[in-house]
This record gives C-alpha cells, structure tokens and sequence, in this order.
C-alpha cells in the first residue's frame, strides 16, 4: 500500500477524459498526495467494469474518494446536470484541478479520397469543441458553482501537431491550435479568481487516442530516434508534470506550454 502524505488532503480534481492515458495516469499520481478526484469519460460497459474496479482499488489503496461518472462531457445538459448532483459530494471552494484530457476528434483528409471522405466544417466544429473550447464552458460552469479553489489550476493537453503536419490531423490541429490561444486568453481572464491556466504538450505517447491517428506506428518510431533519451514519453511523465503544477511551488506559472517530451521538440 502506498502511504498517502495527504499534500492535497480534502483537495478534488475533475478530470474530462480519464478513462486512460493521460487522464487516467494523473488521477493514479495525484491520489498518492490526498487528492480526490471525479472522473469523467464515455465508456462501454464490458470497458467500464474494469475501469470501475481499477479506480475503486486505487482509492482503497490511497485512502481517497474517486468518484466514476460515464457521461457526455460535451453535453450542455449532462454537465449542468453533473454540477448540480456533484455540489453535494465536492464542499465549496474543493476543486484545486480541472483537468481537460478529452480526445475526441475526426481523422479525415481535407480532400476526399479513395478511402476516406473529406473533412467536413461540421466535423471541424466538433472536434474544436470537444478538444478545446469545452475547457472553457467547464471552467466557467465551476466558478457559477464556486467550486474552484481560490489557488486552482486549470491544465489542458496540446500537441506537436498543432503547427506541424501530421496525416489525417487537421481537425484536431485546428482544435489545438485553438486550444493553446484559448489558454492566453483563460490565463489572463481567469486570475482574477486565483486560476491559472496552462498547457502541457506531451511528446508522442502510446495512448489509445494516439493509435487513431492514421500512420501512428510510424510516428512512435520517429518519436523514439528523435528523443535525446532514446525513448518514448510515457503517460507518468506527464502526470507527473500534473502534479508538479498543482503544488504551491508552482503557483506563479500561469499562461504557458510546457512541453514534457524529454527534449523531443528539440530535434
């Protein structure tokens, strides 16, 4: 059993998205340090039993709660139905993280080919949405239920594909790209209330989002020759960038991309 020093004793995270990879690896870091967390995501239910049993064991062995909630979180309805059930589990001024780790996106070409229809602005829309406007509509849904911590941080996931060429990621680029802008804009707006706001851009990680991406096996391979370290970013060195962001350590950075990649954006 990992012994729990309580850092973040009576402290709650929500996190869009983690059900796996990154998400799911920072709700597992922050649970070690007494943080609470409420995890959304969209699973079958063969999928969700596991989940369920995972998380639930975590908590055990943490001495925390993590509550499990399978829901659209793009959905206007099911959110503002999820704030106002999760109001009487979470006291007032409880959330020190939300954490923006929705991947979902179209993967198409912007030209129809043989294979694959085209990139339609509908899907564009979709994907911008759900990748990275939605940080915005969560994030002001917990200040109107003065949820957030006086000292929260909001940390959303970008991508090197934002400003390069990646095959069949154009929605999600754009998303991202949107995502990074959004994020100057949230850090500014938002410190009035005590949030800062920022990005992690993750080197390239085996997730089950990243398996998706047309070519993928390819971009794990470049990956691994480009990093100065000779391998692959990991969900853990994220989550634990996650968790150095929360402590109070790192109140003053506020409106940034940091990139955790091991030095892979180097090459």
């Amino acid at each position: 059993m990992h012994k729990n020093n309580k850092q973040f004793s009576g402290c709650w995270a929500i996190v869009l998205g983690g059900s796996s990879g990154f998400g799911l690896a920072a709700v597992e870091k922050l649970s070690q340090y007494g943080m609470n967390s409420v995890v959304l995501y969209r699973e079958l239910a063969v999928s969700e039993r596991s989940l369920k049993g995972k998380l639930s064991k975590l908590a055990e062995e943490n001495e925390v709660t993590i509550a499990p909630f399978n829901i659209n979180a793009l959905d206007e309805t099911a959110r503002k139905g999820f704030i106002k059930n999760i109001v009487k589990t979470i006291p007032k001024h409880g959330v020190k993280l939300l954490l923006h780790s929705i991947a979902r996106g179209n993967l198409k070409p912007l030209v129809a080919d043989e294979a694959n229809a085209e990139l339609s602005i509908d899907d564009i829309q979709l994907t911008t949405y759900a990748m990275s406007t939605s940080m915005l509509d969560w994030a002001r849904e917990l200040l109107k239920a003065d949820l957030f911590n006086s000292d929260a941080r909001i940390i959303g996931l970008t991508s090197e594909g934002s400003n390069k060429y990646w095959e069949g990621y154009a929605a999600v680029s754009i998303a991202k790209s949107s995502l990074e802008s959004l994020t100057t804009y949230m850090a500014v707006e938002l410190s009035k209330y005590g949030l800062k706001t920022n990005l992690i851009q993750a080197g390239i990680t085996e997730t089950p989002s990243l398996m998706r991406i047309p070519d993928s096996d390819k971009l794990l391979e470049t990956a691994a020759k480009r990093n100065p370290f000779g391998r692959m970013t990991k969900p853990t060195d994220v989550a634990n960038v996650i968790y150095l962001l929360c402590t109070d350590e790192a109140a003053w950075i506020n409106g940034t991309v940091i990139h955790v990649d091991g030095g892979e954006h180097c090459r």
